[in-house]
């Protein structure tokens, strides 16, 4: 610090006078030589200490706020060094310097300073590799341009997208136009103009962390910590507006990061981790927005901590507590005035943090994520957008009302009715919807906004689902109509429905008409706790409370009458069609030669009866060396559903009922039909089997262990339909 300090006296002597000032640096270069040849550190580094405290003592006067102290004499403000770093080129910028912009007039610096000194030897290449240039020569590939001019500039580029926006539109219903060339080329230039007044924006990400290195300097100092930051991609470039937005927070997180996350030196080593902690900061591009990512390799978060604290502060019930995932109670961290710190610090514990900062983020369209191990280490992850000022949104349309949902949000698109595969359920009055194997909660956009007033979309005969996520809580949106997307210009949301949160913005569409910019984050919040309803959506595959509501893949097939059959899939080894011709009768049974030896076939009704078939559909079920036919009529469709018994059956081979896909369904006992091909495929036929001749009254849970995936898909269901709620698991761990 003291030698960037003494560089930034030369510099500005040197700007004004052209001349290098009187005295001498020997002493404070023979300090840093010391100190890179690893030799004599202790004896320099006391006189400086014992000046320092000196100092301290005497104080300066000047308070620097983000310290929370007197500055010290020859110490720079933190405001003072970002504005250093920011407008002082690295080491390895210098061929970049010509071609970046100068910091606008109003931030212009008195002085320019220069990065730290490279090391000598780098000095000495960098002056071999580049010639002597004279100053104006850089000087005059650069224009100092004040920020108003841009924004302005900013605000006529996006009229002028609007007016294209327009002009496209009027062109898309003339459909033969002399006008489509000149327009279709005004288009491509107003993008590329576009493009153009957006760089002039630009900053690279690293400028809102160029104070970051001496807040966790000071910060290690203070709390007796090691503390190693790592930055990556910090050439990522953004929106100046938007990078103005996330300085607070990211500084705040970092801090949070320091102060929370990394353990006392001591606490590492005893943990088995290096003493040193690391605190990492990573950006990058990802689908028109950009990804911050926090990191530490820490503690993480104390789940029994935030449970203590939430009941404390009485944010929920103990039994609302007891049924919610680690990830939904670390989430509470973000909750105004929630703090798990011991004591109120400079550094944390006023419980002013972490709801500001998710806030802050929110109200430029972005969203934060949390993933945290306790013992490993915490993540934040922060998602934005590049640019406020014009957006890539989705055009819908509810209750002949028209919306704008920013791209940013949405995941996808899923058209539902009663005839496609995906239909819209409800559960406790909930509208759900089944998308690969997770259970999606719904919100009616038309209910929400209160549009013709009875929010009943059900009634159309299809309807859209626009998949969304905020953070790590993924729902979707129930609308009418979904139109193409569009690059919209946000315009600010007028005074009076400044208070509804679930609109961030309007805009002028294509043809003229305004209409309102949704906003994900605030329906996420409208429509309740988010976090309480995330776990619907966690893994529909994962048993819940009942081990009959476990999702079974089932094979649905009809035989001896038309009442539809199932028996899961994962006992059936092979779906055939054999033939007629080939099978063969032994004690008056039927079988056939299958893979080199002869596999009883049974027919679900009881007798065989072919017909006048030629092939004949069988399932085969095999185990180990044994193999069994069942004969059905036909293979009507492989379902996924819950496997939930309704009614028990006194019939022999039949297990229950239950609802498959929509139709009242026979469970078959797979059991009954292996006994018949082979009377000791269980070892006794006769203990076999009356598992399923109890009672259906409930009995408690069960917990089903074996290695063997046959006889777990087998078991499951006669259990369930003896009463028990069971949980099937391949091993005891």
């Amino acid at each position: 610090m003291e030698s960037l300090d003494q560089i930034k006296e030369l510099l500005g002597s040197l700007e004004q006078t052209e001349q290098e000032p009187e005295g001498d640096d020997s002493e404070l270069i023979a300090r840093l030589d010391a100190m890179a040849e690893g030799a004599a550190e202790a004896p320099p580094e006391e006189q400086p200490i014992a000046e320092a405290e000196a100092a301290e003592e005497e104080g300066t006067g000047e308070v620097d706020p983000e310290l929370g102290r007197e500055l010290k004499p020859g110490e720079v403000s933190l405001d003072e060094l970002e504005r250093i770093f920011q407008e002082t080129p690295g080491p390895s910028d210098s061929a970049l310097a010509a071609e970046d912009a100068a910091p606008p007039a109003e931030e212009a610096p008195a002085s320019v300073p220069a990065a730290p000194a490279p090391a000598p030897a780098a000095a000495e290449k960098k002056e071999e590799a580049a010639p002597k240039k004279e100053p104006a020569s850089v000087a005059s590939q650069t224009i100092r341009v004040n920020v108003d001019l841009l924004e302005n500039l900013m605000t006529m580029v996006s009229e002028l997208v609007l007016t294209r926006n327009q002009l496209l539109q009027i062109l898309r219903t003339e459909k033969e136009s002399e006008f489509a060339t000149p327009l279709q080329r005004l288009s491509h230039v107003t993008s590329e103009l576009q493009e153009g007044v957006m760089k002039t924006r630009m900053q690279p990400i690293g400028n809102a962390w160029a104070k970051l290195p001496r807040i966790v300097r000071d910060l290690s100092l203070e709390l007796d910590k090691k503390i190693d930051l790592q930055m990556i991609g910090a050439e990522t470039e953004l929106d100046r507006q938007v990078l103005e937005l996330i300085k607070d927070p990211l500084t705040h997180m970092v801090r949070n990061s320091a102060d929370h996350g990394i353990e006392m030196p001591a606490e590492r080593m005893e943990a088995g981790k290096p003493e040193t902690g690391t605190v990492t900061l990573n950006a990058f591009h990802e689908g028109g927005h950009i990804i911050i990512e926090i990191s530490d390799n820490g503690k993480g978060l104390n789940v029994d901590k935030i449970k203590e604290k939430v009941l404390g502060n009485g944010l929920v019930t103990e039994s609302d507590l007891e049924n919610m995932s680690d990830t939904q109670i670390q989430q509470f961290i973000f909750r105004a005035g929630f703090s798990t710190a011991q004591q109120v610090t400079s550094v944390s514990g006023r419980g002013v943090g972490m709801d500001v900062v998710r806030t802050n983020i929110e109200k430029i369209g972005g969203t934060i994520d949390l993933k945290s191990v306790e013992g490993r280490g915490s993540t934040f992850t922060i998602k934005i957008p590049l640019t406020l000022a014009i957006v890539s949104a989705l055009i819908i349309e509810c209750g002949g009302e028209r919306f704008a949902i920013p791209q940013i949000s949405v995941v996808e698109l899923v058209r539902a009715s009663d005839n496609s595969e995906h239909t819209i359920e409800h559960i406790q009055g909930t509208p759900v919807l089944r998308l690969r194997d997770r259970l999606l909660p719904l919100v009616p956009l038309r209910s929400l906004m209160k549009l013709n007033g009875d929010g009943r979309e059900e009634e159309s005969e299809e309807t859209f689902v626009v998949v969304t996520q905020v953070g790590n809580y993924t729902f979707g949106i129930i609308v009418d109509r979904v139109f193409d997307t569009e690059e919209i210009v946000v315009k600010p949301v007028a005074p009076v429905l400044r208070n509804i949160s679930m609109f961030s913005g309007n805009t002028i569409l294509g043809d003229g008409s305004v209409i309102m910019i949704l906003d994900p984050n605030g329906i996420a919040a409208e429509t309740g706790e988010i976090t309480v309803s995330d776990s619907v959506s966690q893994d529909t595959n994962a048993l819940r409370d009942g081990g009959d509501d476990q999702r079974v893949t089932l094979l649905v097939f009809r035989a001896g009458d038309d009442t539809p059959k199932a028996v899961p899939l994962a006992l059936i080894a092979r779906l055939e069609e054999i033939d007629v011709e080939k099978v063969e009768y032994s004690n008056g049974k039927p079988l056939v030669q299958y893979r080199g030896k002869l596999m009883p076939l049974v027919p679900v009704g009881g007798e065989v009866n072919f017909g006048d078939r030629q092939r004949q559909p069988v399932l085969v079920f095999s185990d180990r060396s044994r193999s069994m036919g069942l004969i059905v009529d036909e293979i009507v469709d492989i379902v996924e559903d819950r496997l939930a018994m309704e009614l028990s059956a006194d019939k022999p081979g039949m297990l229950g009922s239950a609802i498959v896909a929509g139709q009242a369904t026979d469970v078959i006992d797979t059991g009954f039909y292996l006994t018949q091909a082979y009377g000791d495929w269980f070892g006794s036929a006769e203990s076999f089997g009356q598992i399923s001749d109890q009672s259906t009254t409930k009995k408690g849970r069960l917990l089903l262990i074996d290695d063997s995936p046959f006889f777990r898909n087998l078991l499951m269901p006669m259990l369930s339909v003896a009463g028990y709620s069971v949980t099937a698991c391949e091993g005891a761990v």
